[in-house]
């Protein structure tokens, strides 16, 4: 009889092109101790990170070690004329587009404006030596600035206790750059995955529609303005002050320049080579409105200004983090949340130009770089500032090369900082909210939505969950529940993992699930499930309960259709990547019933992981060696002849 020709190590594949039988190998037993280092290594050193300093001398490992913690000193050696100036022109336009963001993004973070200015000069320079991504531009982002105001705002009135509150977001700005050294320094990195795609798109797009709604105080001109973030609070004090609060000149100058940078960021969008357009509308808008309302003096008919920015570079703040008392701990819990939301953004950037340019980054050395660079900034007055992906997009479309582009922006808002910020006195509220509004609306992504809502529905669970939370309640809870959602999902696929009954495809040796291909036929006498997810401790009870099930089911269709009972069960374990303890025990259990209904278990193309347990526990040596093939084809060429002789 022809008997198969398995795959190594596939699936249920098979060619009858032998008559020779491979009994499935045991594979080479390992000590404990090189078990236990394969283990960690998989787990934390998957990427093999000191693969370069293989077979190198004492001195070349220290420079191959300093360049892993400063990978400038890698690229600077390569760097030439035509690189700078490809990064000038990134650099000084990525800072026109940053240095209006930075003084609107303070406010929402309820930071004189200055602190979003320090937050573009410090951190931005610290990435610069020790980041791995040549196109991502830093800085604060609209996002994690409200984040952080207000999980701040809740602890401290920011206008009754101003100073304190300051205090209180350097320390929550410290320990956002620990937590995210630490998760890079301890290699676990892959923590932050946890926070789904699904969850990012709805907490993402929410909170722009909350930072937009949050910019009506001044696009509108009101005075007194509710500080909660949900929507039916912010919609009370719109229209609660719709009769007297409202400032008609106000109005028109941020509709005016709200249209100016919308119709820039369309041309921009459907001409890739006017990217400049959106990036220099912000600084226009800013210079021009200014300039009106400066020869207007619209700030005597109730239009709300800047008015005063302290000029000079950031000073240090080491006195003013918290490191005890009340408040040391809510900068801590402040820090963990605000830091993980900006450490998931910034990688994601980073990842996404990485790929664009096909070059690789070091997650793990990216989140290092993100907490030193925050640690430091909390040092010298500066809040959390992460990857902002409208300035990394027109740094990448500028043309950008290396980090040099952070640096020359950094420069640019220095010497902001000491010549020209007492030209921002003058500037209207108003066109901060505009390009607040026009930079946030961009993070709205309704086809991301849409495409999730098609691909997965509990994923699009997880993204309405964080929409609706920000909606509703705040930002902090609807972070919370897409975490929520995205952890409960993880373990229903964990503890309901999938099965499925599979069928031989016409003309081949081939079996395949029979829902999938409704022509793949079934063998008489003969079950054939496949398990498609390890065995454990969470899952192996219902494992066992749904192939019983099956079973039962396919036994009242045989019967139903005269057809031969059913005598072996065959299961196909080649996507079962590991079995614990209980998993073993799972399968003793469903061998014994299957023995008392005189059905005999068959166990086809077991990993090597599953192999070895198998052995360990003895139960290779109960079922039989006999009884565990290398695949299915192989199972049942040698079942079908055993039940043919069984009706005879």
């Amino acid at each position: 009889m022809a008997k198969t020709n398995p795959p190594d190590g596939g699936g249920s594949d098979a060619n009858e092109n032998t008559s020779v039988r491979h009994k499935v190998a045991r594979p080479p037993k390992e000590g404990l101790l090189k078990e236990f280092k394969s283990g960690v290594q998989e787990t934390f050193f998957h990427d093999a990170p000191l693969r370069d300093f293989k077979d190198q001398t004492a001195s070349k490992k220290v420079l191959l070690g300093i360049q892993a913690v400063f990978p400038i000193i890698g690229w600077a050696r390569e760097y030439n004329l035509r690189k700078l100036r490809g990064d000038v022109i990134s650099g000084l336009t990525i800072a026109s587009l940053c240095i209006p963001q930075d003084i609107g993004y303070a406010k929402l973070a309820n930071l004189d404006p200055k602190y979003g200015l320090y937050s573009s000069f410090v951190p931005p320079l610290v990435y610069a030596g020790m980041g791995s991504s040549r196109d991502i531009a830093i800085g604060p982002v609209a996002v994690v600035s409200l984040l952080l105001g207000t999980l701040c705002q809740a602890v401290i009135d920011p206008n009754e206790h101003p100073e304190e509150y300051l205090r209180l977001a350097f320390t929550a700005t410290f320990f956002a750059g620990v937590f995210e050294a630490a998760l890079g320094f301890l290699r676990l990195g892959f923590l932050i995955d946890f926070l789904s795609h699904a969850a990012v798109v709805g907490f993402m797009g929410r909170t722009a529609i909350t930072i937009a709604l949050q910019q009506l105080k001044g696009f509108l001109g009101i005075k007194n303005f509710t500080k909660k973030t949900d929507i039916v609070s912010v919609m009370h004090s719109v229209f609660g002050a719709a009769r007297h609060g409202w400032n008609w000149q106000t109005i028109v100058i941020g509709a005016s320049y709200l249209t100016f940078l919308l119709v820039a960021k369309y041309i921009g969008k459907k001409n890739k080579k006017l990217f400049w357009v959106p990036a220099v509308a912000p600084l226009i808008s800013v210079v021009v409105s200014t300039f009106f309302v400066f020869i207007t003096r619209a700030d005597k008919q109730g239009v709300q200004i800047v008015r005063h920015i302290d000029q000079g570079i950031n000073p240090i703040s080491v006195g003013k983090l918290y490191f005890s008392g009340e408040y040391f701990t809510e900068g801590i819990r402040i820090g963990g949340i605000a830091g993980m939301v900006a450490l998931t953004e910034a990688v994601a950037i980073a990842r996404t130009f990485a790929a664009m340019k096909d070059y690789q980054i070091d997650g793990n050395k990216e989140m290092i770089a993100l907490g030193t660079m925050n640690v430091v900034g909390s040092l010298t007055s500066c809040y959390i500032a992460t990857g902002s992906f409208s300035r990394s997009a027109v740094n990448y479309m500028a043309g950008c090369h290396t980090a040099v582009s952070n640096i020359v922006m950094a420069i640019v808002v220095a010497l902001t900082l000491v010549f020209i910020t007492p030209l921002f006195k003058y500037t209207p509220n108003a066109i901060l909210a505009a390009i607040i509004i026009s930079a946030v609306l961009g993070l709205i992504d309704i086809d991301a939505a849409i495409l999730i809502w098609k691909i997965d529905k509990l994923d699009f669970a997880a993204c309405m969950g964080a929409f609706f939370g920000v909606v509703f309640i705040s930002v902090e809870i609807g972070l919370l529940i897409s975490v929520v959602i995205s952890f409960a999902k993880i373990l229903l696929q964990v503890t309901r993992p999938r099965t499925a009954v599979l069928g031989k495809l016409p003309r081949t040796n081939v079996y395949r699930n029979t829902l999938q291909y409704p022509d793949a036929a079934k063998i008489p006498g003969i079950l054939i499930i496949r398990v498609d997810s390890a065995i454990y401790s969470s899952n192996s009870n219902y494992v066992r309960e749904r192939i019983l099930r099956w079973l039962r089911e396919e036994e009242e269709k045989a019967k139903a259709a005269d057809m031969p009972a059913i005598k072996f069960l065959i299961i196909e374990m080649s996507p079962v990547t590991d079995i614990d303890t209980s998993g073993i025990h799972c399968i003793e259990e469903l061998h014994k019933s299957l023995e008392k209904r005189q059905m005999q278990l068959i166990l086809a193309n077991p990993g090597p992981v599953v192999t070895e347990k198998l052995h360990a526990s003895k139960f290779a040596d109960e079922i039989g060696e006999d009884n565990i093939f290398l695949s299915v084809g192989d199972a049942v060429a040698i079942c079908s002849p055993k039940l043919a002789e069984q009706q005879a």
